[in-house]
């Protein structure tokens, strides 16, 4: 047991030597390795302080016979951060980078590790690493051992380190790293190893252009297939591996190229995997299979495809498993999908045909904002242009009472500016005098009137529209609702609003021409003096807007 005596004595011996000759120094060396490898309490700050570094660097750089010994000294002091800068300062770095061009496995498994402590967690070194070329040789390393697994763990452990680096990347699109991932992922002998390699692949995938390069090397149907083979399982580590994996291939997907050669036009193997998962009992295949159809779900022709080749009620049935106390990343992942895929025209109507509308609807009493934001956003993308579909909702009244309950949603932004959109595309798109009787009874014209002041552009013109065309369709309907709600000194206050958006005094003044019709509301503009209004707007810079301005003036002298 080498003791802190024998250590000085050793450090002493080495310190004095001008090189680093196997029959002197060699003893030294063993005495000062056994130490480290016992750990001992202070062994390592004092042989940074003793003076020797330059000296191993030197021993390194003349390739003596104790090359791989002093190596392996290097390393095993590497392992404590603090004498890290020590090692680069005396030039330990660049005496062992030509060594990674070595044949001998045992001197290259030492220098992996001793330049990856060195570097470990620092930037400018890696990137200087980078520079000095050592991605190609790592790759190089790994095709010409890959059985060697210490050495290729180091490999991989070093491209882990560096695969957040852009340089990096650039460099490894150059050298095929693909190839040689895919390969050690089919033969990782355990957990460690393929949660390495995927954490590489995962980093590495973030580069769109590596991105290409692995769905064109094959890596989805890989990770597809290690999934394939350990999704029966319950071994937590096979777990992760999958959720890994397939959170993996989502990412890969939302490249467009790389996307839309995994689609293949729904003849892809990695395509095919994607809607098992949604039939799977894993929660975590079943989040990234929906993920992954909302992102085969980016070009009308994929969710035509999609369509015809049935994956719709795959999702609906999903759903509907995860309704009650499920899986809310589930089911917002799920709507997403019919979100997207309701996008083309003709896909709407064939969803529509298929009942998507309703048995999403079971949906309504989900009490997570996440879950009830996406459902109404995939409820108002069913119904867009949709006349049949916007009536048949617009008329439910479970529907619109949900619908109120969320106009009101206080602690959620997002799902109260969603529920007012849905409710102003029922009327906007079904154009139905029962629909619009409905939203007055569910008391929805409020909601629409306070909407029309929304700090969102689109979103007051969406509900200044549907407030013209409820007025044009049902006057009878709506005008109490208006007058109690004081419709018109709100657009009152809109057209004299000096920054106020063009377009919405253009739709303001379109539902004013439309109000004129009612002689309740005639006499309210005239005690608002409503015309003055839009007698300042004929003066407007914009000319359209003045001309406007002139028309609906021209509208309520003719109506007065």
């Amino acid at each position: 047991m080498a003791d802190m005596e024998h250590l000085t004595e050793a450090l002493k011996a080495i310190s004095v030597t001008t090189e680093v000759i196997d029959e002197e120094v060699g003893p030294h060396l063993e005495t000062v390795l056994e130490c480290l490898l016992e750990k001992k309490e202070g062994c390592v700050q004092e042989i940074a302080s003793s003076g020797i570094l330059p000296t191993l660097a030197n021993s390194i750089r003349k390739k003596s016979k104790l090359m791989s010994q002093v190596t392996l000294v290097v390393a095993e002091m590497a392992r404590d951060g603090s004498v890290r800068d020590s090692c680069i300062d005396a030039g330990l770095v660049n005496a062992l980078l030509p060594n990674l061009h070595s044949e001998d496995e045992e001197l290259l498994l030492h220098t992996g590790r001793a330049i990856g402590r060195i570097c470990f967690e620092n930037a400018a070194q890696q990137d200087k690493l980078v520079q000095e070329g050592v991605i190609p040789r790592l790759v190089m390393i790994m095709k010409i051992y890959p059985e060697n697994d210490p050495l290729v763990n180091v490999c991989l452990l070093a491209l882990c380190n560096l695969a957040d680096m852009d340089s990096a990347r650039e460099a490894l699109a150059e050298v095929g790293v693909a190839e040689v991932l895919t390969a050690q992922l089919k033969r990782a002998p355990d957990a460690e190893r393929r949660h390495l390699i995927l954490e590489v692949l995962g980093s590495l995938g973030e580069s769109d252009a590596l991105k290409l390069q692995f769905v064109e090397s094959g890596v989805p149907e890989v990770l597809s297939e290690m999934i394939g083979g350990l999704q029966d399982g319950n071994d937590p580590h096979d777990l992760c591996s999958i959720k890994i994996a397939s959170n993996l291939i989502v990412s890969l997907l939302l490249g467009d190229e790389s996307m839309q050669k995994c689609f293949g036009e729904g003849t892809g193997s990695v395509y095919k995997d994607v809607l098992a998962w949604l039939q799977s009992n894993n929660t975590q295949l079943q989040l990234a299979g929906a993920l992954a159809i909302a992102n085969f779900a980016r070009n009308d022709a994929n969710c035509v495809k999609m369509l015809e080749l049935g994956v719709v009620p795959h999702i609906l049935d999903l759903l509907e498993k995860h309704v009650d106390e499920g899986d809310v990343s589930v089911q917002h992942a799920g709507l997403s999908a019919l979100r997207n895929l309701a996008i083309p025209a003709s896909n709407k109507v064939r969803m529509l045909e298929d009942g998507v509308t309703v048995r999403i609807q079971t949906l309504l009493r989900s009490d997570m904002p996440p879950v009830q934001f996406k459902l109404l956003g995939t409820l108002r993308m069913m119904v867009d242009g949709q006349e049949r579909a916007a009536a048949v909702l617009g008329k439910d009244e479970k529907l619109l009472a949900r619908v109120m309950e969320w106009c009101e949603a206080k602690d959620h932004a997002g799902v109260r500016g969603e529920a007012n959109r849905l409710l102003a595309a029922l009327i906007r798109h079904s154009r139905d005098p029962e629909v619009i009787h409905a939203v007055v009874k569910a008391q929805g014209m409020q909601h629409l009137i306070t909407m029309a002041t929304s700090e969102h552009v689109i979103m007051q013109n969406e509900a200044l529209v549907a407030l013209a065309i409820a007025s044009a369709i049902d006057m009878d309907s709506v005008q109490e609702a208006f007058v109690e709600a004081e419709l018109l000194a709100t657009l009152q206050k809109m057209l004299d609003d000096p920054v106020g958006a063009v377009e919405v005094k253009f739709s303001t003044m379109g539902l004013v021409c439309s109000l004129a019709n009612s002689s309740v509301l005639r006499d309210e503009m005239e005690q608002l003096k409503l015309k003055d209004s839009l007698s300042k707007l004929s003066s407007h810079t914009n000319t359209k807007l003045a001309s406007q301005a002139d028309t609906v003036l021209a509208v309520l002298a003719e109506t007065s």
